[in-house]
């Protein structure tokens, strides 16, 4: 017979602790509500983890010289991220690393003149300035360079450094969780009125008034268990190409491709990775790439390089692919949510669905989900509580584990991790 397990109430249970959940986690805390929040692996792991950092305000968007639903929806996402990042914000990240506070937009060539009209109109003002050839980066001071490059108000942050800091602020409240072990507390009718929480060792019986699930691809595992069918889950993948090189070189960009593309080319963020430098690589190369086996991504990624960067010797560089779902609420055609996702699951008035669908709207979901929970009547009501359980550890970045391809070394193509919760 198991033994009596401890007891506690609190306002509300986060499943899953990428950015969706930490700074669900950090804004509900500021707004007085007890918060608990349980991660089945690492923070970070999957999606956050295997982000470029870019915190962007949707011109890359918008390439096709018109705003769309996807660019305005983020706007004022940057300003918001720099208050945080200031201290001054609604989540406090002051202790997160910032790695660029400049990201570029470069074409090949000359830019159409339409979007040279469009960079320069009322609705971009503010938001993208052409740069001179004396202000452009160091990698775009070569000779060889011949096309046009403009400046974006999109910042660039350390990833891991983001998730610590926001697990710092509340690490009180935050736990890793035995998934196949621990399960739902739920009342006649199916209602979840709590979980059975343990990890291995200890064990908590967690009554909430509230649980938000913000696990990502985990999500659908958690919905599946507990027999709840809306809201769908899509998949969105992409694979990813990681340089490893010895150019110093670092470059935040997107480059563009022709004028009837809506997305980049190619997206570049920069990682400095002990002596050597990590380009990761992103855009329509990853996105369209999903169908390639590692080698032929990897010479697609060696002849885009050799192509947008002649001057550069790329001939000594490691690569590696990492392979990654974008789990997002499900789409008409499986198109791109242009905002941030928070839904009461189907039969449930407390238990909220929550996709981000991008790392720069985690702000935007957290305040959602907060006009949802005061809408069901929830409000700040008991202490919060600490538990007698481990912490989660930080995910580590995608290229620490990346292997050479070049040099035949073990499968280059990282898995991306069994992320449940």
């Amino acid at each position: 017979m198991d033994s009596p397990k401890p007891e506690i109430n609190i306002d509300i249970v986060i499943l899953g602790g990428g950015i969706a959940g930490l700074w669900l986690l950090n804004y509900l805390r500021k707004h007085s509500y007890s918060v608990l929040l349980f991660e089945a692996n690492q923070l970070g792991s999957a999606q956050t983890i295997a982000s470029q950092g870019m915190i962007h305000g949707g011109i890359k968007y918008a390439l096709s010289g018109m705003l769309t639903g996807a660019s305005e929806a983020i706007a004022d996402m940057p300003h918001h991220w720099r208050s945080c990042l200031a201290g001054n914000g609604d989540v406090d990240l002051t202790q997160a690393n910032i790695l660029s506070e400049s990201f570029y937009l470069w074409s090949n060539g000359s830019v159409g003149a339409n979007m040279k009209t469009f960079f320069a109109s009322k609705a971009t003002r503010g938001r993208v300035d052409l740069v001179s050839r004396a202000n452009y980066p160091p990698v775009f001071q070569h000779e060889s360079f011949k096309g046009s490059l403009y400046q974006l108000q999109d910042i660039v942050l350390d990833v891991p450094s983001v998730v610590q800091s926001l697990f710092l602020n509340y690490a009180d409240c935050i736990y890793k969780f035995d998934w196949h072990n621990s399960h739902f507390e739920q009342a006649n009718g199916g209602k979840v009125v709590g979980m059975v929480a343990t990890d291995g060792q200890a064990s908590y019986r967690v009554n909430a008034q509230a649980m938000v699930f913000t696990a990502g691809q985990g999500n659908e595992a958690v919905l599946k268990r507990l027999d709840i069918k809306q809201p769908h889950m899509q998949r969105r993948p992409l694979k990813q190409v990681i340089v490893k090189h010895t150019n110093q070189y670092k470059l935040y960009a997107h480059c563009m491709g022709n004028s009837m593309d809506a997305s980049p080319r190619l997206t570049i963020s920069s990682h400095p990775n002990g002596d050597d430098m990590v380009w990761y690589l992103g855009g329509d190369l990853a996105t369209n790439g999903v169908h390639l086996s590692d080698e032929q991504l990897i010479a697609k990624a060696q002849q885009e390089l050799d192509t947008l960067f002649p001057w550069l010797d790329f001939n000594s560089a490691q690569w590696a692919t990492y392979a990654i779902d974008r789990a997002e609420p499900k789409q008409r055609l499986l198109l791109k949510p242009d905002k941030a996702f928070v839904q009461l699951a189907k039969g449930h008035d407390n238990l909220l669905v929550a996709w981000p669908t991008k790392l720069t709207l985690a702000p935007n979901l957290a305040i959602e989900t907060l006009t949802l929970l005061q809408k069901q009547h929830i409000v700040p009501k008991y202490a919060n509580s600490t538990l007698n359980m481990i912490k989660p550890a930080i995910a580590a970045t995608v290229w620490s584990s990346a292997t050479d391809r070049k040099a035949g070394l073990q499968n280059s193509a990282i898995s991306q991790p069994n992320n449940a919760c």
